[in-house]
């Protein structure tokens, strides 16, 4: 039989693998591995969440949804984030629940974007972000943040902008950010609001963590310029619920029905008895994420002196739960070596700073949403192949 020759799709066949998976993948099977590279709570999703989607299932609760988000669970959404941003987003028509926050970037990604369009992307980033930008044909304008201790300035937008190739489109935004936990005041975020009016760009404000920022009140972007910005965020990060894949995409009701088509391809809608646990979240769960913000808190004040003490050279998190250390002088500037050599002899994984930019790689991203006892367990195998390094 002739072999059968049809070539792929080159978009995705030239695509670079996700480099946080990938090196996730390469260690896993190491015995006696401790993992602080998962962006995952380590809490137990609330009881009162559990019970709503064992309720949902017991009463078959198991048919095709509305495919937008069943019209409960979007007028709550839409109360939520109002009353706890001080937005102002009318009714169900402004949101669209997706399958976690990843199908939401892909969804605003492939309305917003038309072929070569320019999406400026501050890095340190999130690294699945690339492969969405991909997908959607879009051409990434990075921003390299590293010389302001990763904070965007309106300053790098404009340089950004005036030296674009191709016509600039977007911002994506994440804050408090992966990998950083850089996030911003609301004077800067007033700031950078200002300048993106100015090149009439669209604002894709990715928040999935605003409900772990530390020491101040965490501002949207949808509240400064409501117009021009499309909110996201979920109940992964919040509420534990990472393996139920609930996400929100909010803006005006213009452009969600147009982000509708894409996600109705998509998706068409995520479960019935998962909507309904999302429900009882927004709803009656208010104490789980100030407990796992408090615990985040307590566990980066714990760790961020080990590292400095190290050598390492740390902005202090203001919110999620990552470290972003660059590695010490003497053990060099190769994060992606240094990662997996401390998998392999000290048996502890973290990940390497390429994953999330180029421009990062001398840095390491350290999880502490890991338990006390991993986390600490984690730090002293730290602690002893710096040592060993050092001849110490």
């Amino acid at each position: 039989m002739a072999n059968f020759i049809q070539p792929l799709n080159p978009i995705i066949t030239e695509m670079a693998p996700d480099k946080l998976l990938g090196f996730q993948k390469s260690v896993r099977d190491i015995p006696g591995i401790l993992k602080l590279t998962l962006g995952e709570p380590g809490f137990s999703v609330d009881e009162r969440i559990k019970k709503a989607a064992t309720e949902a299932i017991n009463s078959d609760r198991s048919h095709y949804a509305e495919s937008q988000g069943e019209q409960a669970l979007r007028l709550e959404a839409v109360n939520y984030f109002n009353k706890r941003y001080h937005l102002n987003f009318h009714g169900e028509e402004n949101v669209i629940v997706t399958l976690g926050v990843s199908e939401a970037i892909n969804v605003v990604l492939d309305t917003l974007l038309g072929t070569d369009d320019g999406l400026l992307m501050p890095e340190p980033t999130y690294g699945p972000y690339f492969t969405s930008l991909d997908i959607a044909h879009g051409t990434k304008i990075a921003i390299d943040t590293t010389p302001n201790r990763f904070k965007l300035t309106p300053e790098m937008v404009d340089k950004a902008v005036a030296s674009a190739t191709v016509p600039v489109r977007a911002i994506l935004m994440n804050y408090p950010a992966n990998p950083t936990g850089v996030t911003y005041s609301r004077q800067e975020v007033i700031a950078l609001a200002e300048t993106f009016k100015k090149h009439n760009l669209w604002v894709i404000s990715d928040e999935i963590y605003s409900l772990l920022t530390y020491d101040q009140a965490h501002v949207s972007f949808a509240e400064i310029i409501p117009e021009q910005t499309i909110y996201i965020n979920g109940l992964s990060k919040s509420h534990a619920m990472t393996g139920y894949r609930v996400g929100f995409i909010l803006g005006a009701a213009d452009v969600i029905a147009e982000m509708q088509k894409v996600h109705g391809a998509l998706t068409f809608a995520i479960p019935t008895f998962i909507q309904d646990a999302a429900l009882i979240a927004l709803r009656d769960v208010s104490d789980t994420p100030i407990i796992m913000r408090d615990a985040y808190k307590s566990r980066r004040d714990r760790i961020v002196p080990q590292l400095q003490a190290l050598g390492f050279d740390v902005v202090s998190p203001e919110g999620a739960f990552y470290v972003f250390a660059k590695l010490p002088t003497d053990i060099g500037d190769d994060g992606d070596e240094f990662a997996l050599r401390l998998a392999h002899e000290g048996k502890v994984a973290v990940i390497p700073g390429s994953s999330f930019s180029e421009v990062a790689k001398a840095y390491i991203r350290i999880s502490y949403a890991a338990s006390d006892a991993d986390l600490d367990e984690g730090m002293r195998r730290l602690t002893a192949h710096i040592n060993q390094l050092r001849g110490k």
